[in-house]
């Protein structure tokens, strides 16, 4: 009988807490600099649930060991509800190109939703000479290894982006691994770098001024909203990436406080001025469930670890 009065106590305990979350600021954990898309995402959000919560929600980049500092720190936060983490592709294929990982993504953090998924431009700096995803593919196939990317880090959205990319078109590009989603922006504006597959948000501006050429977007098809620039799959068929960004809790959070941060992320995301926004970016509002976000990381890391093992990807 105590037993089961310690059991209905915490229960009690744990729906309380959930009912009247969030009571304090909440820390959301970004594992990567300033400046990406996951950055973007976590300031766009953070923002909102702010606004919606009345609670200041305080983004914290906590950079390193390839998203594995910040990450961990989350999944050795107390499951409280006031310490999240945002997370992107890099969980899910750093395991297949890295080996151990410090954490266990699937045993240490509890989905929550995921948030957005969007496609990336393949930009070339002005000087080099292809006008279309093309005529790229036949220039890197022409002159093997010459043609160098920046990316945001090994194992990065934009390292997998363009090494994919590279291995269905069979041809061999050099890797330029940077801090951030930013330096390897700016390595390409500046021509240290050739090409670089970057957030359609970040580019645009640098390609409507024509500091940049855009060649192509990652997803299958063209974008209703940028018709003129070609799909890489027209070039490379079969290719697709698209990248994405959702939010975890530590693993000890209870199921019902999984739900309510769930319906505060969810709210938020899905505000009508933060979807107009998303959508002028290219970039796509899912705000799913936390059941569904699970679903997704387990076929991510499926699709990932075949694609690592089949090209042989590895981190530089």
């Amino acid at each position: 009988m105590k037993i089961l009065a310690i059991l209905m106590l915490l229960f009690t305990a744990s729906a309380a807490h959930a009912q009247n979350y969030p009571a304090k600021p909440i820390r959301l954990v970004v594992p990567v600099p300033p400046g990406g898309i996951i950055d973007v995402v976590g300031r766009l959000l953070g923002q909102k649930m702010t606004e919606q919560t009345g609670q200041t929600v305080i983004v914290d980049n906590r950079t390193g060991g390839l998203t594995g500092v910040g990450s961990e720190m989350v999944a050795r936060s107390p499951g409280d509800g006031y310490t999240l983490l945002l997370q992107s592709l890099p969980m899910v294929i750093n395991p297949s190109m890295l080996g151990k990982m410090s954490y266990d993504y699937e045993k240490d953090l509890a989905p929550i939703s995921l948030v957005v998924t969007s496609p990336y431009l393949l930009v070339v700096h002005p000087s080099v000479p292809a006008k279309t995803i093309q005529q790229l593919v036949a220039l890197a196939r022409a002159q093997p290894g010459k043609i160098n990317y920046s990316s945001s880090g090994n194992a990065s959205n934009l390292h997998v982006a363009v090494e994919l990319f590279a291995n269905l078109a069979g041809v061999k590009m050099l890797h330029i691994p940077y801090k951030g989603g930013g330096p390897a922006l700016t390595a390409v504006l500046g021509g240290e770098a050739d090409l670089s597959a970057l957030a359609v948000s970040a580019v645009m501006p640098h390609v409507n001024a024509g500091r940049m050429r855009a060649l192509a977007i990652t997803s299958p098809k063209r974008l209703p909203a940028l018709p003129q620039i070609a799909s890489a799959a027209e070039a490379v068929p079969g290719y697709d990436f698209a990248s994405w960004v959702g939010v975890l809790a530590p693993s000890s959070t209870p199921a019902a406080l999984v739900n309510t941060i769930n319906s505060v992320v969810v709210k938020a995301a899905r505000a009508p001025d933060l979807v107009d926004r998303f959508t002028k970016d290219a970039t796509d509002v899912v705000a799913n469930s936390p059941a569904e976000f699970k679903t997704f990381i387990q076929s991510e890391a499926k699709r990932w670890s075949k694609v690592v093992k089949d090209s042989g990807m590895r981190a530089d």
